[in-house]
Formats: C-alpha cells, structure tokens, sequence
C-alpha cells in the first residue's frame, strides 16, 4: 500500500499565513508538487469549501482540514507546525499542528480507515505531544507511521481502529463484556451503569465522525457509563446490535448529515447536536443524555408510525425562524415540482396533438369519445380526430395533475414542518386555498398554519391509550378544522385578493416591465447556482404555472425565463473553458467543462457551481450578467414554457423556442467573454505572496 505521508510532506514551524486557506492552499499544493494531486486550485477549491461547511479545528491547538477530491490521486496527509498558529474555529484557541487529509473520490476503505485511525490518534495528548516535541520531518512521519500501525505503547493499549465502528463499549464489568459481544446486557438499567449509543456523522466521514466517537467513548468512560457508538463514515461501519440499542437509556446524535436507520432508536431520549460538538463537549453531551435518561419529558427520537408521538423536531438546533421557514417552504416545493413536471408536460403535449383550442373541447371528448369513436368535433388546427382525441386525454390527465399543485404544496409545507401527522391537514388547507381562487399564496399559508397547528397539537400530553389516535385522528382533525377554518372564514378572502392583484400585475407586464423582470430572475438565477436565492425565483415561477392559460401566458414566460437563464452558467463555463480559451482553466476544470455542455442544455445550474467554487469572484458576477441579459432577451421576445424543467429537452413545450435558443446563446457568450476577461486582467493577488515569510514547495 501506498505510504500516506513523506517527508516531503511535512513542514516545520513555518509561517504559513494567518487564515485557513493559506495554510490549506500552501499544503494543497504541497500534495500536488509530490505528484499526488493532479492540480492544485481544485483540490484546494474542495477542501476549502469543505472548511466553510464545518470548522475543522479542534480543542488541543489541532485542525484537520480534509476533503475529498477528483484531483486527488493518492490517499494523502500533509502536516504542518505553524509557527505562528492559526485560528481553524476551535473553542480553546488557534493552532499549531495541523494535517491535511486528501482522499480520492473512490479512495479504498483500507486507506480510508487508516486516514480514520490517524484523525482518532490526535485526541490522545501523548501523541499530539510527540508531534510537538519532534525534531525532523522524518520524526513526524515515524510518528505518524508508529500511530496508524499502533505502534507506540500509548497506542497498542487504546481500542482497536475498528473497535467504535463496529460499536465498541466502554466501561467494566460483565455488561461491558456482553454488550461488547453483541448481546443485551442482563438484567434491568438500575442494576448496573447508564448504558448510552450514539452514532457520529459527518459530511466527509473521514475525520470528526470517528474523532467525535472517541472523544465520547472516553467521556463515557470518566464517568463509569456503557457507550457504544456507530461512526457512519466513509470507511465503512457496522450497525449496532439491536438488542444494545433496546438495552440504552438514551441516544446521542453528533451529527451533521441524516442518521441512517434513525428508526431504530425511535422512542429513546435523545440528544442531538453536530459532530463537532462531539468532539469539543463530549463530557457535557454525555451528561446531558444521562439527563435525559432520567427525564420522562425529554426530547426523543420520534416514531414515524402511529404510535406514541406525533412530535417532528423539524428544525436542528440554532436554526433561527427563518431557516426554519425556508425549509419548510423548499420542501413544499420540492415536492409539489413532480405534479407541476408531469402535468406541464402533458399539457404541452395536449396542445401539441390538439391545438391550443383543445381546452374548450377537451371535457367533451374525453367523456363521449374514445379510440373507437373518435370525435368529429375538435380545433381546426388539431392533428386530425385521432390527434385530437389523444390530444384531448393528455390536456386532460395533465391539467389533473396541476390541479395538485396548490393541495401538494401546502400538504409537504404542513409535512416539513409536523411530519406525516401535518400532511392531511395541509393537502386540506390547499384544497380549500385552491377551491377559493387564492392560488399558491393561499398554499403557502394554509400549508405554514396547518403544520404549524398539528405541530402543537402533537406535542400536547395526552393519555397513553389516546397516543396511538393522535397521528391517524386527533391531529388530522383539529389541524384541518382550525387551519382550514381560518381560510374560510378569515384568511381566504384577503389572499384572493392579493393573488388576483398579482396575476392582474404579471398579466399587465409589457415592455420595460417585462423586460426588467426578466433582468431580475436571470440575477437571482446565476446568483448561487442552486441555492436559496435561485430556489426563490424557480419556486415563484413553477408555482405560478398553475395560474396560466392561453389569455395569461405571463407566468409561461417567467417560467421561460427562468429556465433559461439558468441553462446560462453551465454552458457559459463549457464554452470558456473547452472552446474559447482552455489555458485559462485548469485540467479538472476542463474535464468539469465537457460535462457543463450537458447539465447546462438540460437546465442543471449546479453544473457551473465547480469553477464558481474555484473562482467565485470572477465566475459568479459574470454568470449573473449573463443571466441578466438571456433573462431580459426571453421576457421581451414573449417566450412561454409549459415544463417547469428539461431545457432544450422540453422544446415541445416551448413557445418561440427559436427566440428561446437565442436568448440563451447570447447570455452564454456574455458570460463566456466575461468570464474570460475578469481572469486575464482582473488579476487574483495570490495570498501566499502576501505573507511576511515566503514559502516554497
């Protein structure tokens, strides 16, 4: 097996810089100067952005910056004594010792369990110590190699690299031994220790989700208590025993991505933070689940059937309230877009076989027609009695299928917000929202009320034999009565109006209004490429296309317009970087290139999101000029999309779709052209040409 690290990837009480990305940026190209990672801005470009996600400094004077990356080609780590340190985001101050794990997209479990096993060794203070104390680099490395072969006395005595992912306990005794070997420790909880679980997660599963669960399980130990621990990592893990997860008393959650099988602990007490947590507070986590244990009012994992409790904890810990609305409403979205995809198809493929007449016709047809009698009245512009028939079936299982658009959206706003519990009294608000004319604004609220009533109403104290009624009867029931309730009789009115004020207003548009909305949906667009900005102007115009007819083509042509001007990026970037002027980019940029040319025709902005995340400050102003113009191109050629996505792929339900391929060529070559300028002339003043002490590599 390749060696992970060399002495050529060591660097000694360097002055590196004074920010994380210096560092990252300096040990990045340390990687890629050895011949392990094809380039040095996309390496730098993943592991950066995976700093911004989460700190990776830790308490001890440590940071593990890590990533993986396509440029990596050889599982990696590069170390670095600072001198002076760095602030990497640790409570207890900046540091001074810091490793750079690199893996390879595909990298191999066995090099990713031995990148594991050194990320655990740098909580042990005799480790960190030697690293300190050590004289060369190949002192580091003997260390280094010493730690992932457990070597060191101080090592041979810790648990195997393995032991915690396959759920390894802490404490002594015959629970211990039997909860170590797989069975249910004997006898009840007030015969012996507290025993805990937890499973540790995070986004890479390379460092902190098996730092967090060491750091745990030697908490756990200080205070005499049983823990075992799922590390739901990259190297692999195994899942806990069944009957070690009946036996806990409570469960702790250090993570930050979705626990897989969180089932499993339904109905335990819980604590829930992120991973890093684990590894700053593990003494304080373990004595708040010890808490919870002993609290019959504590938080717990919450069971997704219909058993005890309909209370959903939506929202993660330090989520302020408009985070928490944001999630409720993209998750509305998310789900409604399936009905507005499938039912705008099918209705441009109506008016294709139909004609666009086909709407007065269509309810006659479908009830006194069929295959072997086909109708004899229909749009003259119809492909014939056959093409009208099918055309007249397709209008209408597509229109039935938007009739959903405004119910979905309201149901999974309700879901997000109170789990399964919230989604029929949502679907019902949205029913009476869309039964009132007040469109996907009345979704929207019916949807946020609904979740919001079955929310309080799950988390009242009831009964236990009322428990199992409340997610199937109780909550569905007040929450339809009451939110629906306030629709009819106070709500619905005042939002009717409103919606109708807007449809008049979007209908109205002409000219330079037109025209200026088109600038601003293809800014919001190209602003974040897939973010909360760009959601925001995608969900407006996919909920608005159940507001469409053939006399307001309005929202089909802010739906056009948003489709296209995100189609601008990823294209923009494919040409930039494959046709125009190659040198400009690097080798996995020019690789990420060939494959914009597809994402970007089939409207996937994420395409561009690798050179934006490069180059952020020449990439995403361009992209947003870019997108301003197609934007503006498309909304006063009046181009109409029935799809609420599919690019180029969709051109049957695009009206104009000659004067759609131009808006979107010509914001392509804007933003080609720009982005190409802001790299030759506005030049990036390097940061390590900055530092007092210069660096070679």
């Amino acid at each position: 097996m390749t060696q992970l690290i060399t002495t050529e990837l060591v660097e000694l009480d360097q002055n590196l810089g004074n920010a994380p990305e210096t560092v990252i940026r300096h040990l990045a190209s340390k990687v890629a100067a050895t011949g392990r990672a094809s380039e040095v801005e996309g390496l730098f470009a993943d592991a950066f952005a995976r700093e911004q996600k989460t700190a990776t400094g830790i308490p001890g004077g440590i940071a593990i910056p890590h990533c993986r990356s396509a440029a990596v080609t050889v599982p990696t780590l590069a170390m670095a004594r600072l001198n002076p340190k760095v602030d990497f985001g640790a409570k207890d101050g900046p540091a001074d010792l810091v490793f750079f794990i690199a893996a390879p997209d595909g990298a191999d479990q066995e090099h990713l369990k031995l990148l594991s096993k050194l990320a655990r060794s740098l909580i042990k203070k005799d480790f960190t110590a030697a690293l300190r104390n050590a004289s060369s680099e190949a002192e580091i490395v003997e260390l280094v190699d010493g730690a992932l072969a457990d070597k060191p006395a101080a090592h041979a005595a810790a648990a195997p690299a393995d032991a915690v992912p396959v759920g390894a306990t802490v404490g002594t005794g015959s629970s211990a031994a039997a909860a170590a070997a797989g069975e249910a420790p004997a006898g009840s909880a007030a015969r012996g220790p507290k025993r805990l679980v937890a499973v540790t997660a995070c986004p890479t599963g390379i460092a902190h989700t098996y730092m967090a669960a060491d750091s745990l399980v030697a908490a756990a130990k200080e205070v005499g208590v049983d823990l075992q621990v799922e590390t739901q990592g990259s190297s692999g893990a195994k899942a806990l025993d069944p009957a070690v997860i009946a036996a806990a008393d409570a469960v702790i959650f250090a993570v930050d991505v979705d626990v897989r099988g969180k089932e499993r602990f339904a109905g335990k007490p819980v604590v829930n933070a992120p991973v890093k947590r684990g590894i700053d507070e593990p003494d304080k986590m373990v004595q708040e689940a010890l808490a919870a244990a002993d609290n019959p009012n504590a938080r717990r994992v919450p069971h997704f059937g219909a058993e005890e409790q309909a209370e959903h904890e939506a929202e993660e810990k330090g989520e302020h309230i408009g985070q928490k609305l944001k999630k409720a409403l993209l998750t509305g979205v998310s789900y409604m877009i399936p009905f507005v995809a499938g039912g705008g198809l099918l209705i441009a493929l109506g008016f294709l076989m139909g004609g666009y007449l086909i709407t007065k016709y269509a309810d006659t047809i479908v009830v006194q027609n069929s295959l072997f009698n086909l109708p004899t009245e229909f749009p003259e512009n119809a492909w014939g009695p056959m093409g009208a028939y099918l055309g007249a079936v397709l209008f209408k299982i597509g229109a039935l299928s938007l009739g959903f658009l405004v119910p979905a959206l309201a149901g999974y706003i309700a879901y997000a917000i109170a789990d399964r519990p919230g989604i029929a009294p949502g679907f019902v608000a949205g029913a009476v929202a869309g039964f009132m004319g007040a469109g996907f604004l009345g979704g929207i609220v019916g949807g946020l009320l609904a979740g919001y009533i079955a929310h309080v109403v799950g988390r009242l104290q009831v009964a236990r034999w009322l428990r199992g009624l409340m997610p199937v009867v109780i909550i569905p029931l007040l929450a339809s009565l009451v939110a629906s309730g306030l629709m009819f009789l106070i709500l619905g009115g005042p939002i009717v109006a409103i919606t109708k004020g807007l449809n008049d207003w979007l209908s109205g548009l002409t000219g330079a209004g037109a025209i200026a909305l088109g600038v601003i949906l293809g800014l919001m667009m190209c602003f974040d490429l897939g973010g909360p900005v760009n959601k925001v102007a995608y969900s407006f115009a996919v909920a608005g296309l159940g507001a469409a007819t053939i006399d307001n083509q309005a929202p089909w042509q802010i739906m056009a317009a948003v489709m296209a001007s995100g189609m601008v990026p990823p294209l923009a970037m494919a040409l930039a970087s494959t046709v125009l002027n190659k040198k400009l980019f690097s080798l996995a940029e020019q690789e990420n290139g060939k494959a914009a040319w597809l994402l970007g025709a089939s409207f996937i902005s994420e395409g561009a999101i690798p050179f934006a995340a490069a180059d952020p400050l020449r990439v995403i102003p361009a992209s947003m000029l870019g997108g301003a113009v197609t934007g503006a191109i498309s909304m006063a050629a009046g181009v109409g999309s029935k799809a609420p996505h599919g690019g180029i792929f969709v051109f049957f339900a695009i009206d104009n779709f000659i004067m759609f391929v131009v808006s979107i060529a010509v914001g392509t070559v804007v933003t080609a052209l720009s982005v190409i300028a802001l790299k030759r002339w506005a030049v990036k003043k390097t940061v390590d040409t900055v530092e007092p002490v210069p660096v070679t590599v």
